[in-house]
Protein backbone atom coordinates (compact mmCIF):
# COMPACT_ATOMS: atom_id res chain seq x y z
CA UNK A 1 0.00 0.00 0.00
CA UNK A 2 1.22 3.54 -0.73
CA UNK A 3 1.19 5.59 2.45
CA UNK A 4 2.07 9.18 3.31
CA UNK A 5 2.69 10.27 6.91
CA UNK A 6 2.66 14.02 7.49
CA UNK A 7 4.65 14.83 10.60
CA UNK A 8 7.76 12.95 11.70
CA UNK A 9 7.49 13.56 15.41
CA UNK A 10 7.08 10.76 17.92
CA UNK A 11 3.81 9.33 16.57
CA UNK A 12 4.44 9.99 12.89
CA UNK A 13 7.95 8.55 12.79
CA UNK A 14 6.98 5.38 14.66
CA UNK A 15 3.94 4.90 12.38
CA UNK A 16 5.94 5.49 9.20
CA UNK A 17 8.69 3.09 10.25
CA UNK A 18 6.30 0.33 11.32
CA UNK A 19 4.13 0.57 8.20
CA UNK A 20 7.30 0.31 6.09
CA UNK A 21 8.49 -2.63 8.18
CA UNK A 22 5.36 -4.49 7.04
CA UNK A 23 6.24 -4.00 3.39
CA UNK A 24 4.30 -0.83 2.55
CA UNK A 25 5.78 2.03 0.54
CA UNK A 26 5.90 4.98 2.94
CA UNK A 27 6.79 8.65 2.54
CA UNK A 28 7.37 10.68 5.71
CA UNK A 29 6.84 14.41 5.40
CA UNK A 30 8.01 17.25 7.63
CA UNK A 31 8.57 21.00 7.20
CA UNK A 32 11.80 20.77 9.23
CA UNK A 33 14.53 20.42 6.61
CA UNK A 34 17.22 19.65 9.19
CA UNK A 35 15.13 16.81 10.63
CA UNK A 36 14.51 15.32 7.18
CA UNK A 37 18.22 15.51 6.35
CA UNK A 38 19.06 13.79 9.63
CA UNK A 39 16.53 11.01 9.03
CA UNK A 40 17.87 10.36 5.53
CA UNK A 41 21.33 10.05 7.07
CA UNK A 42 20.08 7.59 9.68
CA UNK A 43 20.11 10.02 12.62
CA UNK A 44 16.95 9.73 14.71
CA UNK A 45 15.76 12.89 16.53
CA UNK A 46 14.18 11.02 19.46
CA UNK A 47 15.23 8.13 21.65
CA UNK A 48 12.90 5.17 21.35
CA UNK A 49 14.24 1.62 21.71
CA UNK A 50 14.30 -0.20 18.35
CA UNK A 51 13.20 2.77 16.26
CA UNK A 52 16.57 3.68 14.76
CA UNK A 53 17.17 0.14 13.53
CA UNK A 54 13.79 -0.04 11.77
CA UNK A 55 14.16 3.39 10.17
CA UNK A 56 17.67 2.71 8.87
CA UNK A 57 16.76 -0.74 7.54
CA UNK A 58 13.66 0.42 5.68
CA UNK A 59 15.35 3.48 4.21
CA UNK A 60 18.08 1.16 2.91
CA UNK A 61 15.46 -1.15 1.40
CA UNK A 62 13.71 1.77 -0.30
CA UNK A 63 10.40 1.22 1.47
CA UNK A 64 10.75 4.37 3.58
CA UNK A 65 11.51 7.84 2.24
CA UNK A 66 11.50 11.29 3.81
CA UNK A 67 10.79 14.64 2.20
CA UNK A 68 9.69 18.21 2.83
CA UNK A 69 7.58 18.11 -0.35
CA UNK A 70 4.02 17.40 0.77
CA UNK A 71 2.64 17.77 -2.75
CA UNK A 72 4.66 14.83 -4.03
CA UNK A 73 3.78 12.76 -0.98
CA UNK A 74 0.05 13.39 -1.46
CA UNK A 75 0.09 12.55 -5.15
CA UNK A 76 2.07 9.36 -4.66
CA UNK A 77 -0.01 8.06 -1.70
CA UNK A 78 -3.42 6.42 -1.44
CA UNK A 79 -3.68 6.79 2.36
CA UNK A 80 -2.42 9.90 4.14
CA UNK A 81 -1.88 10.04 7.88
CA UNK A 82 -1.92 13.37 9.70
CA UNK A 83 0.47 13.09 12.65
CA UNK A 84 1.28 16.69 13.54
CA UNK A 85 1.21 18.33 16.96
CA UNK A 86 -1.96 19.47 18.69
CA UNK A 87 -0.56 21.75 21.40
CA UNK A 88 -2.70 22.68 24.34
CA UNK A 89 -4.28 26.09 24.78
CA UNK A 90 -4.55 27.66 28.23
CA UNK A 91 -8.14 26.45 28.64
CA UNK A 92 -7.12 22.82 28.02
CA UNK A 93 -8.46 22.67 24.47
CA UNK A 94 -6.35 21.27 21.63
CA UNK A 95 -4.97 23.73 19.09
CA UNK A 96 -5.85 22.31 15.67
CA UNK A 97 -4.11 24.89 13.51
CA UNK A 98 -1.44 22.43 12.32
CA UNK A 99 -4.00 19.71 11.57
CA UNK A 100 -6.11 22.14 9.55
CA UNK A 101 -3.05 23.45 7.71
CA UNK A 102 -2.10 19.93 6.64
CA UNK A 103 -5.69 19.26 5.55
CA UNK A 104 -5.51 22.35 3.34
CA UNK A 105 -2.19 21.25 1.84
CA UNK A 106 -3.55 17.78 1.15
CA UNK A 107 -6.61 19.23 -0.56
CA UNK A 108 -4.54 21.51 -2.77
CA UNK A 109 -2.30 18.62 -3.89
CA UNK A 110 -4.94 15.93 -4.44
CA UNK A 111 -4.90 14.24 -7.82
CA UNK A 112 -7.62 11.69 -7.14
CA UNK A 113 -9.57 10.00 -4.33
CA UNK A 114 -7.71 9.83 -1.00
CA UNK A 115 -8.18 8.41 2.46
CA UNK A 116 -7.03 10.91 5.09
CA UNK A 117 -6.41 9.52 8.56
CA UNK A 118 -6.21 11.57 11.77
CA UNK A 119 -3.41 9.90 13.76
CA UNK A 120 -2.85 12.93 15.98
CA UNK A 121 -4.73 13.02 19.27
CA UNK A 122 -7.63 15.29 18.42
CA UNK A 123 -10.90 16.35 20.09
CA UNK A 124 -14.42 15.36 19.15
CA UNK A 125 -15.45 16.81 15.80
CA UNK A 126 -11.98 17.01 14.24
CA UNK A 127 -12.71 14.44 11.53
CA UNK A 128 -15.71 16.46 10.42
CA UNK A 129 -13.61 19.62 10.45
CA UNK A 130 -10.85 18.02 8.36
CA UNK A 131 -13.37 16.65 5.88
CA UNK A 132 -15.08 20.04 5.51
CA UNK A 133 -11.71 21.74 5.05
CA UNK A 134 -10.63 19.37 2.29
CA UNK A 135 -13.98 19.31 0.50
CA UNK A 136 -14.01 23.08 0.54
CA UNK A 137 -10.81 23.17 -1.56
CA UNK A 138 -11.07 20.25 -3.99
CA UNK A 139 -13.59 18.28 -6.05
CA UNK A 140 -11.72 15.01 -5.55
CA UNK A 141 -13.49 12.60 -3.17
CA UNK A 142 -12.03 12.16 0.29
CA UNK A 143 -12.77 9.88 3.22
CA UNK A 144 -11.59 10.96 6.66
CA UNK A 145 -10.75 8.34 9.28
CA UNK A 146 -10.14 8.73 13.02
CA UNK A 147 -7.38 6.31 14.01
CA UNK A 148 -6.00 7.22 17.47
CA UNK A 149 -2.62 5.90 18.59
CA UNK A 150 -2.09 4.06 21.87
CA UNK A 151 1.69 4.06 22.08
CA UNK A 152 3.66 3.97 25.31
CA UNK A 153 6.93 5.85 25.12
CA UNK A 154 9.73 3.37 25.66
CA UNK A 155 7.68 0.53 24.15
CA UNK A 156 6.21 2.23 21.07
CA UNK A 157 7.58 -0.20 18.47
CA UNK A 158 6.09 -3.23 20.22
CA UNK A 159 2.85 -1.35 20.82
CA UNK A 160 2.53 -0.50 17.13
CA UNK A 161 3.61 -3.88 15.74
CA UNK A 162 1.59 -5.85 18.34
CA UNK A 163 -1.28 -3.59 19.47
CA UNK A 164 -3.88 -4.49 22.09
CA UNK A 165 -6.46 -3.17 19.64
CA UNK A 166 -6.77 -0.95 16.59
CA UNK A 167 -9.50 1.68 16.63
CA UNK A 168 -10.84 2.84 13.26
CA UNK A 169 -13.44 5.58 13.05
CA UNK A 170 -15.31 5.67 9.75
CA UNK A 171 -18.84 5.17 8.47
CA UNK A 172 -17.75 4.24 4.94
CA UNK A 173 -17.56 0.44 4.28
CA UNK A 174 -15.01 0.80 1.45
CA UNK A 175 -12.71 2.90 3.64
CA UNK A 176 -13.12 0.45 6.50
CA UNK A 177 -12.02 -2.38 4.20
CA UNK A 178 -8.85 -0.51 3.21
CA UNK A 179 -7.98 0.27 6.82
CA UNK A 180 -8.60 -3.32 7.87
CA UNK A 181 -6.29 -4.53 5.10
CA UNK A 182 -3.60 -2.11 6.28
CA UNK A 183 -3.78 -3.17 9.92
CA UNK A 184 -4.52 -6.90 9.68
CA UNK A 185 -0.80 -7.87 9.58
CA UNK A 186 -0.43 -6.27 13.01
CA UNK A 187 -3.22 -8.28 14.69
CA UNK A 188 -2.55 -11.84 13.55
CA UNK A 189 -2.51 -12.89 17.20
CA UNK A 190 -6.25 -12.25 17.35
CA UNK A 191 -6.34 -8.76 18.85
CA UNK A 192 -9.38 -6.81 17.63
CA UNK A 193 -9.77 -4.15 14.98
CA UNK A 194 -12.63 -2.06 16.36
CA UNK A 195 -14.59 -0.08 13.79
CA UNK A 196 -16.91 2.67 14.95
CA UNK A 197 -18.05 6.16 14.03
CA UNK A 198 -15.53 9.02 13.96
CA UNK A 199 -16.76 10.74 17.11
CA UNK A 200 -16.59 7.55 19.18
CA UNK A 201 -13.06 6.84 17.92
CA UNK A 202 -11.95 10.38 18.77
CA UNK A 203 -13.34 10.08 22.28
CA UNK A 204 -11.90 6.59 22.86
CA UNK A 205 -8.31 7.89 23.00
CA UNK A 206 -9.12 10.56 25.58
CA UNK A 207 -11.25 8.17 27.62
CA UNK A 208 -8.49 5.57 27.74
CA UNK A 209 -5.80 7.97 28.90
CA UNK A 210 -8.12 9.62 31.41
CA UNK A 211 -8.88 6.23 32.96
CA UNK A 212 -5.20 5.32 33.23
CA UNK A 213 -4.40 8.72 34.74
CA UNK A 214 -7.27 8.19 37.20
CA UNK A 215 -5.76 4.90 38.40
CA UNK A 216 -2.36 6.52 38.91
CA UNK A 217 -3.82 9.45 40.82
CA UNK A 218 -5.99 7.17 42.95
CA UNK A 219 -2.96 5.14 43.99
CA UNK A 220 -0.98 8.29 44.74
CA UNK A 221 -3.73 9.46 47.07
CA UNK A 222 -3.85 5.99 48.61
CA UNK A 223 -0.08 6.12 49.17
CA UNK A 224 -0.43 9.46 50.94
CA UNK A 225 -3.13 7.95 53.14
CA UNK A 226 -0.81 5.05 53.92
CA UNK A 227 1.86 7.51 55.00
CA UNK A 228 -0.63 9.17 57.31
CA UNK A 229 -1.98 5.95 58.83
CA UNK A 230 1.15 3.82 58.95
CA UNK A 231 -0.05 1.31 56.38
CA UNK A 232 2.21 0.00 53.60
CA UNK A 233 0.96 0.90 50.13
CA UNK A 234 2.74 -2.07 48.58
CA UNK A 235 0.62 -4.45 50.66
CA UNK A 236 -2.50 -2.46 49.85
CA UNK A 237 -1.63 -2.44 46.14
CA UNK A 238 -1.16 -6.21 46.05
CA UNK A 239 -4.43 -6.71 47.89
CA UNK A 240 -6.25 -4.59 45.33
CA UNK A 241 -4.47 -6.03 42.28
CA UNK A 242 -5.41 -9.58 43.25
CA UNK A 243 -9.04 -8.72 42.56
CA UNK A 244 -9.71 -9.74 38.93
CA UNK A 245 -12.08 -6.80 38.57
CA UNK A 246 -9.22 -4.39 39.30
CA UNK A 247 -5.95 -5.94 38.14
CA UNK A 248 -2.41 -4.62 38.63
CA UNK A 249 -1.88 -2.27 35.71
CA UNK A 250 -1.23 1.40 36.57
CA UNK A 251 -1.59 0.82 40.32
CA UNK A 252 1.93 1.97 41.18
CA UNK A 253 2.21 5.12 43.29
CA UNK A 254 5.00 7.60 42.77
CA UNK A 255 5.70 11.26 42.08
CA UNK A 256 2.83 11.76 39.63
CA UNK A 257 2.49 11.21 35.90
CA UNK A 258 4.10 13.33 33.19
CA UNK A 259 4.81 13.11 29.48
CA UNK A 260 3.02 14.41 26.44
CA UNK A 261 -0.20 12.38 26.70
CA UNK A 262 -1.76 12.04 30.14
CA UNK A 263 -1.49 15.70 31.24
CA UNK A 264 -2.73 17.03 27.90
CA UNK A 265 -5.43 14.45 27.32
CA UNK A 266 -6.90 14.72 30.81
CA UNK A 267 -7.22 18.47 30.39
CA UNK A 268 -8.62 18.08 26.89
CA UNK A 269 -11.39 15.66 27.82
CA UNK A 270 -12.29 17.81 30.80
CA UNK A 271 -12.50 20.82 28.47
CA UNK A 272 -14.70 18.83 26.07
CA UNK A 273 -17.01 17.83 28.89
CA UNK A 274 -17.48 21.48 29.82
CA UNK A 275 -17.94 22.50 26.19
CA UNK A 276 -20.77 19.98 25.78
CA UNK A 277 -22.21 20.83 29.22
CA UNK A 278 -21.55 17.33 30.60
CA UNK A 279 -18.92 18.13 33.27
CA UNK A 280 -16.67 15.27 34.40
CA UNK A 281 -15.87 16.06 38.02
CA UNK A 282 -13.71 12.97 38.57
CA UNK A 283 -11.50 13.84 35.60
CA UNK A 284 -11.12 17.42 36.85
CA UNK A 285 -9.98 16.06 40.22
CA UNK A 286 -7.41 13.76 38.58
CA UNK A 287 -5.45 16.71 37.25
CA UNK A 288 -5.50 18.50 40.62
CA UNK A 289 -4.31 15.37 42.43
CA UNK A 290 -1.48 14.86 39.96
CA UNK A 291 -0.28 18.44 40.23
CA UNK A 292 -0.21 18.10 44.03
CA UNK A 293 1.60 14.75 43.91
CA UNK A 294 4.56 16.26 42.10
CA UNK A 295 5.22 18.39 45.17
CA UNK A 296 4.65 15.96 48.07
CA UNK A 297 8.23 14.73 48.29
CA UNK A 298 9.79 18.18 48.60
CA UNK A 299 8.61 18.99 52.16
CA UNK A 300 9.57 15.47 53.24
CA UNK A 301 13.13 16.02 52.03
CA UNK A 302 13.25 19.43 53.69
CA UNK A 303 11.92 18.09 56.98
CA UNK A 304 14.27 15.12 57.04
CA UNK A 305 17.32 17.31 56.40
CA UNK A 306 16.21 20.11 58.71
CA UNK A 307 16.15 22.57 55.82
CA UNK A 308 17.59 22.56 52.30
CA UNK A 309 19.82 25.65 52.26
CA UNK A 310 23.40 24.50 51.64
CA UNK A 311 22.40 20.85 51.22
CA UNK A 312 23.35 18.79 48.15
CA UNK A 313 20.72 16.51 46.64
CA UNK A 314 21.58 13.86 44.06
CA UNK A 315 18.74 13.21 41.60
CA UNK A 316 18.64 9.99 39.61
CA UNK A 317 16.41 10.36 36.55
CA UNK A 318 14.86 13.41 34.91
CA UNK A 319 12.81 11.82 32.09
CA UNK A 320 9.12 11.44 32.91
CA UNK A 321 9.53 7.65 32.63
CA UNK A 322 12.32 5.20 31.78
CA UNK A 323 13.28 4.19 28.21
CA UNK A 324 12.63 7.66 26.80
CA UNK A 325 14.37 11.03 26.63
CA UNK A 326 11.06 12.88 27.01
CA UNK A 327 11.03 15.37 29.90
CA UNK A 328 7.66 16.99 29.21
CA UNK A 329 5.76 17.48 32.49
CA UNK A 330 8.33 15.25 34.22
CA UNK A 331 7.94 15.31 38.04
CA UNK A 332 11.74 15.52 38.36
CA UNK A 333 11.72 18.98 36.78
CA UNK A 334 9.29 20.34 39.39
CA UNK A 335 11.28 18.78 42.22
CA UNK A 336 14.65 20.03 40.99
CA UNK A 337 13.34 23.57 40.58
CA UNK A 338 11.79 23.36 44.07
CA UNK A 339 15.05 22.14 45.60
CA UNK A 340 17.01 24.94 43.95
CA UNK A 341 14.47 27.55 45.07
CA UNK A 342 15.02 26.49 48.69
CA UNK A 343 18.78 26.88 48.44
CA UNK A 344 19.85 23.31 47.73
CA UNK A 345 22.51 22.25 45.26
CA UNK A 346 21.37 19.62 42.77
CA UNK A 347 23.56 17.05 41.04
CA UNK A 348 21.57 15.04 38.50
CA UNK A 349 21.99 12.13 36.12
CA UNK A 350 19.75 10.50 33.52
CA UNK A 351 20.85 7.91 30.93
CA UNK A 352 19.08 9.59 28.00
CA UNK A 353 17.31 12.83 28.92
CA UNK A 354 20.07 15.14 30.14
CA UNK A 355 20.54 17.03 26.86
CA UNK A 356 16.86 18.01 26.86
CA UNK A 357 16.89 18.81 30.57
CA UNK A 358 19.92 21.08 30.26
CA UNK A 359 17.94 23.31 27.92
CA UNK A 360 15.04 23.54 30.39
CA UNK A 361 16.46 23.58 33.91
CA UNK A 362 18.56 26.37 35.46
CA UNK A 363 22.26 26.43 34.64
CA UNK A 364 23.07 25.89 38.32
CA UNK A 365 22.15 22.19 38.07
CA UNK A 366 25.28 20.04 38.12
CA UNK A 367 25.13 17.26 35.52
CA UNK A 368 27.02 14.07 36.32
CA UNK A 369 28.65 11.69 33.86
CA UNK A 370 27.15 8.68 35.61
CA UNK A 371 24.88 7.78 38.51
CA UNK A 372 27.66 7.39 41.05
CA UNK A 373 29.32 10.70 40.21
CA UNK A 374 26.06 12.46 41.06
CA UNK A 375 26.27 11.06 44.60
CA UNK A 376 29.63 12.57 45.59
CA UNK A 377 29.13 14.57 48.79
CA UNK A 378 25.33 14.38 48.59
CA UNK A 379 23.18 14.76 51.68
CA UNK A 380 20.42 12.70 50.08
CA UNK A 381 19.55 10.72 46.96
CA UNK A 382 16.21 11.33 45.24
CA UNK A 383 15.19 8.55 42.83
CA UNK A 384 12.84 10.26 40.37
CA UNK A 385 12.81 7.93 37.33
CA UNK A 386 12.92 4.14 37.57
CA UNK A 387 15.57 3.36 34.94
CA UNK A 388 16.70 -0.29 35.13
CA UNK A 389 20.29 0.70 35.90
CA UNK A 390 19.12 2.33 39.13
CA UNK A 391 17.33 -0.76 40.45
CA UNK A 392 20.26 -2.67 41.89
CA UNK A 393 23.09 -0.25 42.67
CA UNK A 394 26.13 -1.06 44.74
CA UNK A 395 24.70 0.24 48.02
CA UNK A 396 28.06 0.06 49.77
CA UNK A 397 29.54 2.32 47.08
CA UNK A 398 26.50 4.60 47.22
CA UNK A 399 26.92 5.02 50.97
CA UNK A 400 30.65 5.66 50.72
CA UNK A 401 30.12 8.49 48.23
CA UNK A 402 27.36 10.29 50.12
CA UNK A 403 27.70 12.68 53.04
CA UNK A 404 24.51 11.29 54.60
CA UNK A 405 22.99 7.84 54.00
CA UNK A 406 19.51 9.01 53.05
CA UNK A 407 17.38 7.79 50.11
CA UNK A 408 14.09 9.24 48.92
CA UNK A 409 12.60 6.62 46.61
CA UNK A 410 10.05 8.45 44.48
CA UNK A 411 9.16 5.32 42.51
CA UNK A 412 9.21 2.66 45.24
CA UNK A 413 11.74 0.52 43.37
CA UNK A 414 13.73 -0.45 46.47
CA UNK A 415 12.81 -2.82 49.25
CA UNK A 416 12.85 -0.70 52.41
CA UNK A 417 14.27 -3.58 54.49
CA UNK A 418 17.12 -4.14 52.03
CA UNK A 419 18.03 -0.47 51.91
CA UNK A 420 17.92 -0.12 55.69
CA UNK A 421 20.06 -3.23 56.06
CA UNK A 422 22.75 -1.35 54.14
CA UNK A 423 22.61 1.45 56.71
CA UNK A 424 20.38 3.92 54.88
CA UNK A 425 17.49 5.97 56.14
CA UNK A 426 14.71 5.30 53.59
CA UNK A 427 11.64 7.31 52.58
CA UNK A 428 9.32 5.96 49.89
CA UNK A 429 5.84 6.89 48.68
CA UNK A 430 3.43 5.24 51.09
CA UNK A 431 6.00 2.65 52.20
CA UNK A 432 6.34 1.69 55.84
Amino acid sequence: MKIGVVGTGYVGLVAAACFAENGNSVIGVDIDEAKIKALLEGRIPIYEPGLAEIVVANVAEGRLRFTTDITTAVRESDVLFIAVGTPQDEDGSADLQYVVKVAEQIADAMNGPKIVVNKSTVPVGTAAKVKATIEGRTTHPVSVVSNPEFLKEGAAIDDFLKPDRVVIGTSDPATEAVMRELYEPFVRSGKPILCMDNVSAELTKYASNAMLALRISFMNEMANLCDATGADVESVRKGMASDSRIGAAFLYPGLGYGGSCFPKDVKAIEHTSREFKAPMEIVAAVERVNARQKTVMLPRIEAKLGGLAGKKIAVWGVAFKPRTDDIREAPALFLIEGLLAKGATVSAYDPKAMDHAKRTLPASVQWAKNAYEALEGADALLLATEWNEFREPDFAKVKSLMKQALIFDGRNIYNPKTVKAHGFDYVGVGRR
